[in-house]
């Protein structure tokens, strides 16, 4: 089992969370399809949860932020030893500070970002929380990217910010793995030509699932969309799916054979 108890290295994709209208809908929904375990957050948290798989932390869930016509959106966050330090570095490299860096109670301190394609990612300085405590497992996220209509703007930002190295994987729009200490942790890709030029840039959350066909019908069956139907991937098989107040994620399952 892919566990951890201690701070992620810095630039590792290390939580993400939920900002939705309604906390207590998104729990049921995703209580359903991944059988999470959510106790509700108190109010000295604003009603933040956090969604453990066999009592370890595994993403939260909170009130969204912003104005109402804000998207409803997984957010990813990086991992710093310095949240003030790679804030700095994040508007040196022509990014925008959504949140300045704030502490959490006791358990760490973030900050909220915008590239400059315009993709929203938050960073996590752990203290008693190291960030997810369980990856690479069913149920549990597996696989982080930013996806954007300009590959080597972008990776030339995270590589200022996270000092990144690259392993360009090709394709036909681009798609590059980002290192941390030698070892493929995200991607950063291009989008393809057929999308609609004001297709925002995003960073992408994958959940490992036994089978994603499955998950799917549970994504359907809990209220939720299918974005895009399961397919074989190298990496094993995909979709990507809606929950019920319209958060997008994606589902990456075992390919047989």
């Amino acid at each position: 089992m892919n566990t951890r108890d201690t701070p992620w290295p810095d630039g590792t994709p290390c939580w993400a969370d939920l900002g939705v209208p309604d906390i207590a809908k998104a729990r049921e929904f995703y209580g359903g399809v991944f059988a999470w375990d959510i106790e509700p957050g108190g109010p000295e948290t604003g009603g933040y949860s956090v969604a453990e798989l066999n009592g370890l932390g595994v993403v939260g869930i909170g009130p969204k932020m912003g104005p109402p016509e804000a998207p409803t959106m997984w957010t990813t966050y990086l991992a710093t030893s310095d949240a003030d330090a790679t804030a700095a570095k994040i508007r040196g490299a022509g990014g925008e500070l959504v949140i300045e860096p704030m502490d959490v109670m006791d358990v760490g301190r973030m900050a909220i970002a915008v590239d400059p394609a315009g993709a929203v990612f938050g960073v996590w300085q752990a203290r008693a929380f190291p960030g997810a405590q369980i990856v690479n497992e069913p149920g549990a996220m597996r696989w982080n990217e930013q996806m954007s209509h300009d590959l080597e703007a972008s990776k030339a930002f995270y590589a200022a910010v996270f000092d990144y190295d690259y392993n360009d994987v090709g394709g036909d729009s681009g798609y590059a793995t980002f290192k941390v200490d030698g070892k493929d942790v995200g991607g950063i890709g291009g989008y393809h030509g057929g999308l609609p030029a004001d297709t925002p840039a995003t960073w992408r959350v994958y959940f490992g699932v036994v089978d994603a066909d499955a998950t799917v019908v549970r994504v359907q069956a809990n209220g939720g969309s299918v974005i895009r139907e399961p397919v074989d991937h190298p990496y094993g098989r995909l979709s990507t799916v809606a929950d019920d107040q319209g958060a997008q994620f994606s589902l990456l399952g075992v390919t047989t054979g």
